[in-house]
């Protein structure tokens, strides 16, 4: 599929996703009628030639005249690397699991990442086939650690997190907790700390463990915190 947006910009080519083809009829009718509906919804052209080939291959998977369900198109269209809109969340997750792998989830203000938070990544990811990091706002953090936090934006941390080869997608909330997005994600894995582990039930924990999935709590390197990086600085060029 290409896209010609126009003399000032260049051609644009979408290949086609690699799948086993079972039946090819009604293909190009969902493309038509995907592109149709996500610019009746103000999705850039870009973003609908991509939702139009994931539909594309969903149906020729299938027999007959066939469907994409929601979680199929939405979800496949959540590329890893991405921030995810927390109410695109469930979908993610849905999409996920259709192509059998194994999610693990933690979350936090990651204000200035550190080897730390690196570290936990790592770990983490070793869990399961991928890694959903829970982000909280501005907002969020402003409430949790009060009015001169956090010092880099929301934008500029998912930014951060998602140039780490460990973390696959993040998802940014405006809860304290992360207890609704725990239940929207529903992952086979929580990570928290190991500062956590005694102050249990975390949030999202009794959720995780009623349908068997598992909450693991991750040693943390010692020494190494956003607040005590702060107060070095702040001692280091104090008057």
């Amino acid at each position: 599929m290409s896209l010609i947006p126009g003399a000032t910009r260049a051609k644009e080519d979408y290949p086609a996703l690699a799948k086993e083809v079972v039946d090819v009829t009604g293909a190009g009718d969902t493309v038509v009628a995907v592109i149709a509906l996500s610019l009746a919804a103000d999705i850039p052209f870009s973003k609908c030639c991509k939702m139009a080939n994931r539909a594309a291959s969903v149906v020729v998977s299938k027999f007959g005249s066939a469907t994409a369900t929601p979680a199929e198109l939405i979800g496949g269209s959540l590329e890893k690397k991405e921030v995810v809109p927390a109410k695109d969340a469930a979908l993610l997750a849905d999409c996920l699991r259709a192509q059998g792998k194994k999610i693990v989830f933690t979350n936090g203000c990651f204000d200035i990442l550190h080897a730390g938070h690196i570290s936990s990544f790592r770990r983490a990811k070793e869990l399961g086939d991928v890694l959903v990091v829970g982000l909280n706002s501005d907002a969020s953090v402003r409430r949790i650690k009060g009015e001169k936090r956090p010092v880099i934006g929301e934008k500029d941390r998912a930014a951060l997190l998602l140039g780490l080869e460990a973390v696959d997608y993040v998802i940014i909330f405006e809860d304290d907790t992360p207890e609704s997005l725990v239940r929207a994600v529903r992952p086979d894995v929580l990570v928290k700390g190991k500062d956590w582990e005694s102050k249990q039930p975390v949030a999202g924990q009794e959720f995780v463990e009623s349908y068997g999935g598992k909450v693991a709590f991750m040693q943390l390197e010692q020494g190494l915190s956003t607040t005590s990086i702060i107060q070095k600085i702040k001692k280091s060029f104090a008057d």
